[in-house]
């Protein structure tokens, strides 16, 4: 239920379990951080791109595991801070909602582009349970600490152009452009040296 495929120094990762809305299983969840954590010791690795397939992009944990504890499972910040530590660029290509624990790895990612369709919301006060602590800081990073409460204290839904403007996401894209231009934003990385790049991200943070 995960993808990888990897071509020329970018690693494409895709969520694949659209009848589940590409909800997350404890072995997926071990899966994407398993992946994570290899890309940050190959040195061919140039960039790196977190999607999924169908209309949901992820809705977060699945609905059986999540009743027996996955919401609170460390897999979850595991997987936000591998992504977080890759060296290399990268991007989530969100193919349609974020929802719930799913943001952590989004949040992680250095750029997030979204179809028009996507929604955005973390409910974890009206499910009764604390976002991840990652999750928090690097939300309130990017929109602020206000906008970061209405998300995660009042659970409001967010769609994608209020998303753009707060700067939750980067980019709106059409469906069918969506990993056309993911992949366009990984040319010049994919061709430079990863010495320069990681020092480039540095610098950024």
């Amino acid at each position: 239920m995960i993808g990888l495929v990897k071509e020329d120094g970018l690693w494409t990762v895709t969520i694949n379990r659209p009848e589940k809305a590409n909800s997350l299983t404890g072995d997926m969840l071990q899966e994407l951080a398993e992946i994570a954590e290899a890309g940050a010791s190959d040195p061919d690795l140039r960039a790196f791109i977190l999607t999924g397939t169908g209309k949901v992009f992820s809705a977060g944990a699945d609905l059986d595991e999540a009743k027996a504890g996955l919401t609170v499972s460390p897999l979850w910040e595991r997987l936000s801070n591998a992504i977080a530590s890759l060296p290399c660029l990268t991007v989530a290509a969100l193919n349609g909602t974020l929802a719930g624990g799913a943001f952590g790895m989004a949040l992680a990612c250095d750029i997030r582009l979204a179809v028009p369709s996507a929604k955005f919301f973390y409910p974890v006060a009206k499910l009764g349970y604390l976002p991840q602590p990652s999750d928090a800081k690097r939300m309130a990073a990017l929109i602020g600490p206000a906008r970061t409460k209405m998300i995660l204290v009042s659970s409001q839904k967010i769609e994608a152009s209020e998303a753009l403007s707060w700067g939750l996401i980067d980019r709106i894209v059409a469906p069918d452009a969506l990993h056309v231009d993911a992949k366009g934003l990984t040319e010049t990385p994919r061709a430079g040296d990863p010495k320069i790049l990681s020092a480039i991200k540095t610098l950024c943070s």
